[in-house]
């Protein structure tokens, strides 16, 4: 159940609770005020009927003598000169009796209390339509209420994702608007405070990143040149080799911190996904097997497209099993192989720099996977990571098909 349906049930059940007390104390009032009203007009009639009866022996104007339908009770409380009244309900009707104790006998008189039973029928009536209106308006008012507030946090909702996305120009408290200063407004400064400064450390961070590789690139080029004119052996091998990692090394940190930038834009033109992944793939993956089971044009940019599959396809050759394969279904491109699949932290919380699986001997910076998470981003792409049941790992990019582009098997 959504906030503004909490705020409207509880606000209708308020409603319902304090028009329900409210109808029965006037109504408790109002009955107990008839029935005082009744008894004393009652016993003032009791006590003139009695004046009459001693001046003429006889009962007048309705009331009897020794009534035998007299409550016993009654009867019992005129003894000794007395006057009393009760109210009794019985199967003709509700009626107010008074009596008065004269020698050996009573005097009584019943009188109908139907005419007052009906003005209490008639505010009953009255306080089940207040109570109605106090209800529903109640409840109007709870929903309005509650779907205000649902609408800015919603709102809010919405703009931290954009913010978590990495959009730098959006802004929680600009995005729930209004003018109150609530505790919604407060929490939307709050999480803008909070991503203000994490942007910040974020930039400052990634500023670092990039200064540190891009003052590595001079030192290693030279390092490169001279590596090259050592003269032939093992050592000079070692070190070629290890330049070359350390300068490929350089270079994805560099294009990592571009990507954290998230300024980079693609070039984006009509590709045949199903060529275009078979010449590529037997390029950078000899032994790869590619299917292209159904063939389709898609608006990427070729540059990009190619870094993914070549990060995916080096993932699956280094720390996977073969047989690799890729398959081509249209926009969707996935590459799986056999090996002990990808690691749960990667599942559960996406790629990360500098992080690899549990196996520390094998080749790679675990930036590859990093890499291609943002090209994808970068292409408008869906990048996702999987392993399946029959074992191995799974990696599933969708792109977006050209317009216009029509699928052929």
């Amino acid at each position: 159940m959504s906030l503004r349906w909490k705020i409207s049930a509880t606000v209708a059940a308020v409603s319902v609770v304090v028009a329900v007390a409210l109808s029965l104390i006037v109504h408790l009032a109002y009955a107990r005020k008839q029935a005082d009203d009744a008894h004393r007009l009652q016993a003032e009639r009791i006590q003139l009927l009695l004046r009459e009866y001693h001046r003429g022996s006889q009962p007048a104007f309705g009331s009897r003598l020794d009534d035998p339908a007299v409550p016993a009770d009654l009867r019992a409380a005129v003894r000794g000169g007395k006057v009393a009244t009760a109210l009794r309900q019985t199967s003709e009707g509700t009626f107010i009796w008074a009596a008065a104790g004269t020698g050996d006998h009573v005097l009584s008189l019943r009188s109908d209390y139907r005419d007052s039973l009906g003005d209490l029928a008639a505010l009953d009536r009255v306080l089940l339509l207040g109570s109605a209106a106090v209800v529903a308006g109640g409840t109007l008012a709870g929903i309005a209420i509650g779907a205000r507030l649902s609408d800015r946090l919603r709102r809010a909702a919405t703009a931290a994702r954009h913010v978590s996305a990495g959009d730098p120009t959006v802004r929680v408290g600009a995005a729930i608007g209004g003018r109150s200063h609530d505790e919604a407004t407060e929490l939307a400064h709050a999480v803008d405070a909070m991503a203000g400064a994490l942007q910040a450390r974020l930039e400052a961070e990634r500023r670092v990143t990039a200064d540190i590789a891009h003052e590595l690139r001079t030192p290693l080029t030279g390092l490169t040149t001279a590596a090259e004119l050592l003269p032939p052996g093992r050592m000079t091998d070692i070190v070629q080799e290890r330049t070359k990692a350390l300068r490929a090394l350089v270079e994805d940190v560099l294009e990592v911190a571009r990507l954290d930038t998230a300024t980079e834009r693609p070039a984006l033109s009509d590709v045949a996904l199903g060529e275009f992944t078979t010449h590529r793939a037997a390029a950078l993956a000899p032994d790869a097997r590619v299917v292209v089971r159904v063939g389709t044009v898609v608006a990427t940019d070729p540059r990009r497209l190619e870094r993914i599959l070549a990060n995916l396809l080096t993932n699956a050759t280094r720390h996977g099993r073969p047989p690799i394969t890729v398959v081509v279904d249209g926009p969707r491109v996935t590459v799986r192989d056999r090996g002990p699949g990808f690691p749960g932290h990667l599942l559960r919380d996406g790629p990360a720099r500098f992080r690899k699986g549990g196996d520390r001997t094998t080749p790679g910076h675990g930036l590859g996977l990093t890499i291609a998470a943002g090209q994808a981003a970068v292409l408008g792409a869906r990048l996702t990571f999987a392993n399946p049941r029959e074992g191995g790992a799974l990696a599933t990019l969708d792109l977006a098909p050209a317009a216009g582009g029509e699928p052929s098997p």
